[in-house]
């Protein structure tokens, strides 16, 4: 029988109405007959105002992970973007890529057919490898750079070693893709420090069925893609101003990966460690990331030491410097998700 009523589906519909609300519209690109991106962009956007591309990490689309930082980020000044990666959401492609790489190209293919040419990122676990990778390609286009407990100086090693919880590529990919209650219960308690109360298995079972079903092969191919073979040693050095922030208790990228992280990247980084908080630090913590994020890419003196590269975003932080963050009370959704009504705009 049907099923009458989905609190997913419900809730998916209410972060879009959120995202409108909030003065951004949902449109669709086609890059080729075989690569559609749908993103989320300013309704009207302002030559003023610095760039901002917001990247989402597993398990989501693009509006459940962002859903909190989206209000305080607009009023800080910000013109943000805010894609679902492909085979999330709306955006999918028929080629058979599957590296952090092409997720990039896709991205920077997608913010230049809108013409925007320079931005700022910030990156959450998966969308900080695919974000570091951007900022590697396209030194001219990211200006600064915030990585979300991303660990993209993973080794294949590492779970050999027994730095994670999961022994091999196979178990973490059924967790970060959970098929079943037990296996999101398991996801959600790796996830945060303090879990959402208990939540009944239907409940469950409705979020997976919306969520965690479609494109299960091609995520489990991200996932294999992204550990096979990799090595430190080969990952580029980028160069722009970089923001590490790290749950201190995070059990899916630990945080040991978070300090290798700035001591790849130097002087040129810094690294903050957010107490009381896991890999989910972006909703567990919500406030207090779109704090770092502000104040980083605004240049506040007092939580950044570089000056940003761009006269547009010296412009704005003169602006904001004096902001209060105390007013920027965002929301507090509980997961992330996928299936979205599919009224945008297609250019």
């Amino acid at each position: 029988m049907a099923t009458c009523f989905s609190f997913t589906a419900t809730r998916d519909r209410c972060h879009h109405l959120f995202f409108s609300a909030a003065g951004l519209r949902s449109v669709t690109v086609h890059l080729s007959s075989e690569t559609t991106v749908r993103c989320w962009v300013p309704s009207h956007p302002s030559p003023a105002k610095p760039k901002l591309l917001l990247i989402h990490g597993f398990g989501a689309n693009a509006t459940w992970q962002w859903t909190p930082h989206l209000r305080p980020l607009l009023r800080a000044g910000f013109d943000v973007y805010v894609p679902d990666l492909l085979f999330f959401g709306c955006s999918s492609t028929s080629l058979p890529a599957r590296s952090d790489s092409f997720q990039a190209e896709t991205l920077m293919s997608f913010m230049e057919s809108i013409g925007v040419e320079r931005f700022g990122l910030v990156g959450v676990s998966y969308g900080g490898f695919v974000g570091y990778r951007m900022a590697a390609m396209y030194p001219e286009a990211v200006e600064r750079l915030v990585l979300c407990c991303a660990g993209v100086c993973i080794e294949e090693r590492d779970l050999e070693a027994g730095l994670f919880v999961v022994r091999d590529v196979s178990e973490a990919a059924s967790i970060l893709l959970p098929q079943t209650p037990d296996r999101l219960r398991r996801l959600i308690s790796l996830s945060f420090v303090k879990p959402p109360p208990a939540v009944p298995s239907w409940c469950l079972a409705d979020y997976i069925h919306v969520m965690c079903t479609d494109y299960l092969q091609e995520k489990t191919e991200l996932i294999h893609e992204l550990i096979k073979d990799r090595k430190l040693s080969d990952l580029p050095k980028i160069n722009q101003p970089t923001l590490i922030v790290w749950g201190e208790q995070d059990q899916i990228f630990p945080l040991e990966l978070g300090h290798r992280l700035k001591r790849h990247l130097e002087e040129n980084s810094q690294l903050v460690i957010i107490k009381d908080a896991g890999h989910a630090v972006n909703l567990e913590k919500a406030k207090e990331f779109s704090k770092h994020i502000i104040a980083f890419m605004l240049d506040s003196p007092t939580k950044a030491k570089d000056k940003p590269k761009g006269t547009m975003w010296r412009r704005f932080s003169s602006s904001f410097r004096g902001l209060n963050m105390k007013k920027l009370a965002p929301n507090h959704p509980l997961l992330s998700g996928e299936k979205t009504p599919r009224d945008d705009s297609v250019l």
